[in-house]
């Protein structure tokens, strides 16, 4: 589930609390759940980073990056369920790493949750960052492209305009919430092929993208039904509730009052839409 606003709020969470920080100790938590992906295995990744220094926290898509003063940064995707906390965790059971701080003889921790299993925490040098992370595998972040790079990008594929959202080398850090979000403020209808769209049309979704994403930043991310995803200190982001169409199948739109939102499947995942505000 998370996305970028829900990411970015991970770092912002984090950010200050950290940075500066010497990393005395990193090990993994004992649990019995599925085991996360750790790269390289334990011994090592704690032989790189521990009395390193942390020297920047930022995000690259839908990832928390770490840079450490050795050159090294540390990458956590969260895929699914992960999260990445400063304190209180919503379950013992589900902490996998520890990251043992300090900083002028005051000490903390951060600490990787995920009750999946499915997210991952990787150690890259910065040629292996570019690798496996760059350029040529993600497409520029949704809130750094320009419009006329989106609209080159999206003129040119023939899938459904919803699909071409969530690929990651088009336009990095959308997932399958936000693009149902970003599509109904913008009037479009999700099955629309993304190379018959007017640079109108992709004007106006080039904003929408711009306009929901900052404000599900400032709301610090969406919590779902499941309450899974939580912000650095455990507690619940308010996107949720500005939700237009996201998991409302059957509820009367809130734009134009009259038309229910409408569930279909797009490449395996889920998609809502207004019928009538986002017409064929």
């Amino acid at each position: 589930m998370p996305e970028l606003p829900e990411v970015e709020t991970m770092v912002r969470g984090i950010r200050q609390a950290v940075v500066g920080t010497r990393i005395r100790k990193f090990d993994a938590c004992p649990n019995s759940c599925r085991p996360m992906t750790l790269s390289p295995d334990l011994d090592s990744f704690a032989q790189t980073v521990q009395r390193s220094t942390i020297l920047k926290v930022w995000r690259k898509a839908k990832r928390v990056v770490i840079n450490l003063d050795t050159d090294h940064r540390i990458v956590f995707e969260p895929r699914m369920t992960g999260l990445v906390l400063l304190e209180d965790p919503p379950s013992v059971e589900h902490l996998r790493f520890q990251f043992d701080l300090e900083k002028n003889r005051q000490r903390r921790s951060l600490f990787i949750w995920d009750r999946r299993g499915l997210g991952t925490v990787r150690l890259y040098t910065p040629e292996q960052f570019e690798n496996d992370l760059g350029s040529n595998l993600l497409g520029t972040d949704a809130l750094e492209i320009s419009v006329a790079e989106f609209t080159q990008k999206f003129r040119a594929t023939q899938r459904p305009i919803k699909v071409a959202l969530l690929d990651q080398r088009l336009v990095a850090g959308i997932g399958n919430l936000y693009a149902s979000e970003i599509l109904h403020e913008a009037s479009v209808n999700p099955e629309k092929v993304s190379a018959t769209l007017s640079k109108q049309r992709l004007l106006k979704i080039h904003t929408a993208m711009n306009r929901i994403l900052n404000e599900a930043i400032a709301y610090e991310g969406s919590t779902l039904n499941d309450g899974t995803y939580r912000n650095a200190l455990n507690k619940d982001g308010g996107y949720q509730n500005k939700h237009q169409v996201y998991a409302r199948e059957g509820e009367t739109c809130r734009n134009c009052q009259s038309t229910t939102i409408t569930r279909i499947v797009q490449a395996q995942r889920s998609t809502f839409y207004c019928r009538r505000c986002q017409r064929r």
